[in-house]
């Protein structure tokens, strides 16, 4: 199961670095006139390895008729990003009208924004949005040095002191405990950033007592503890073992296969891939946010679309059965 997506042409009309390690891409989309909302989300078909692959990214402010995105190169993804920087003016793929799942409600009467590293990139279209309508908000924005703050300089020049930004080797830290208790009980949070990040501002806005309806975050893929490997995956009732590339998800791996998967979100937010454990002979490598560090740590099930396993044989129940199926 999947939500609908509607393909459109578009073409490379220009390139930028706003970070060290990031690149923004500007494509003409053939026949798109809707704009779109802050926090919206594009697919993008992309060739790695010399097959068809889809990748998934946020959209950033652009001018009508045009998506950008800003991908950062990882060294331990698995192909996504290198197939963006590898693409040059002029060149043509296809991409999907934007979505939106990470939108800003727009009820709060203040709002605070975190970022983390490339996590900005939903964030930026955000601070223009409720800037422009005049809202109350304060930014902050992490990473490991200012040269690695992708859009920095057009957001100091947005916010003004309404944004701080903390260089980790300038041993500057991010202080949500402060930052949380220090905002109106109506507020709302929106963070987009690595999986700790995401993990740290949930407990300490539970323990602060605030309705968690009120915490909004995205993820992104680049949360796993290890480099991306090639394991096998054995369904219980399907009969054989199936391979997952290190350039390729394990739901991905499974519903090629012909193994029916349940699955929207596809970035281990909404837990609807997850399926259950039953042996594992290399470590899960878990990048979802969907489950609590409890049930991480207990192993009892995985989401399917981004969590792996750092090598060996993992065994899961998905409850097919292939006499069912016939």
């Amino acid at each position: 199961m999947k939500s609908k997506q509607i393909w459109r042409k578009a073409r490379v009309i220009s390139m930028a670095e706003p970070a060290a390690d990031v690149r923004m891409l500007t494509f003409a989309v053939d026949g798109l006139q809707s704009a779109f909302d802050p926090g919206s989300h594009t697919n993008i078909k992309v060739m790695i390895n010399g097959a068809p692959a889809i990748r998934t990214y946020t959209v950033i402010p652009s001018a009508p008729g045009t998506l950008s995105i800003a991908v950062k190169l990882h060294p331990n993804s698995r192909g996504g990003s290198a197939a963006i920087w590898r693409m040059q003016p002029g060149d043509e793929t296809e991409m999907t009208e934007p979505e939106n799942r990470f939108e800003l409600s727009w009820r709060a009467s203040h709002y605070l924004l975190i970022a983390g590293g490339i996590g900005v990139t939903p964030i930026y279209g955000m601070a223009e949005a409720l800037a422009a309508r005049g809202q109350s908000l304060r930014m902050v924005y992490g990473a490991k040095n200012r040269s690695l703050m992708a859009f920095a300089e057009p957001l100091q020049a947005l916010l003004g002191d309404r944004l701080q930004c903390f260089s980790q080797d300038e041993g500057q830290h991010l202080d949500l405990e402060a930052e949380f208790s220090a905002l109106p009980p109506d507020a709302e949070a929106y963070i987009c950033g690595p999986l700790g990040l995401l993990e740290a501002a949930r407990d300490i806005w539970r323990r602060s007592g605030r309705p968690m309806s009120r915490l909004r975050y995205e993820v992104f893929g680049d949360n796993g503890r290890f480099a991306e490997q090639e394991f096998e995956v054995e369904v219980a009732g399907y009969g054989r073992s199936i391979t997952v590339r290190a350039d390729q998800t394990m739901l991905d791996a499974l519903t090629d296969a012909g193994v029916p998967m349940i699955f929207d979100c596809r970035r281990g937010e909404c837990g609807l891939c997850a399926v259950s454990i039953v042996s594992a002979t290399g470590e899960v490598d878990h990048r979802d946010v969907f489950f609590s560090q409890g049930e991480r740590k207990e192993n009892p099930r995985i989401c399917a679309c981004v969590s792996r396993l750092c090598g060996g044989t993992l065994v899961v129940d998905t409850g097919y059965r292939r006499e069912q199926a016939a």
